[in-house]
């Protein structure tokens, strides 16, 4: 099992400057992984090594066969994953992390841990009445 690494915190990190919100900012890709709800599920299944699609499908849940296929062939395109094709008959195929995709373990092990800290209460005030707007 790979070890889990030390929380980063916000005093830990130096960015390089870039105008406040250009349109070529590198957060905005950040924020651009992270919005495809399955793309941070898919590279956590793959935190142990190698998975077959269909072992990737059964582990997730809730995946359709369609999007599975499109966040691995998107994440393909990002080097997030390899893909392994192996000449089998029947074919195999293995999609493995990449140091990228292993790299995104941190900041998703970081979101665990915020959620382990403040989910119940923002869950609970999505849940609530909408504030006044004044």
């Amino acid at each position: 099992m790979t070890a889990v690494p030390a929380p980063i915190t916000a005093e830990q990190i130096e960015f390089a400057p870039y105008g406040e919100f250009e349109s070529d900012c590198p957060a905005r890709m950040g924020v651009d992984v992270f919005g495809n709800s399955w793309l941070p599920v898919v590279v956590y299944m793959l935190r142990d090594g190698p998975m077959r699609p269909s072992d990737l499908r059964a582990a997730i849940g809730g995946i359709s066969q369609k999007m599975l296929t499109q966040t691995l062939r998107r994440m393909q395109r990002m080097t997030l994953i390899d893909r392994h094709r192996y000449a089998e008959a029947p074919p195999r195929v293995e999609y493995e992390l990449t140091e990228a995709g292993r790299d995104l373990l941190i900041p998703i092990y970081a979101l665990g841990d915020w959620v382990d800290k403040h989910g119940r209460a923002v869950g609970a005030g999505r849940m609530g009445p909408e504030p006044d707007d004044d």
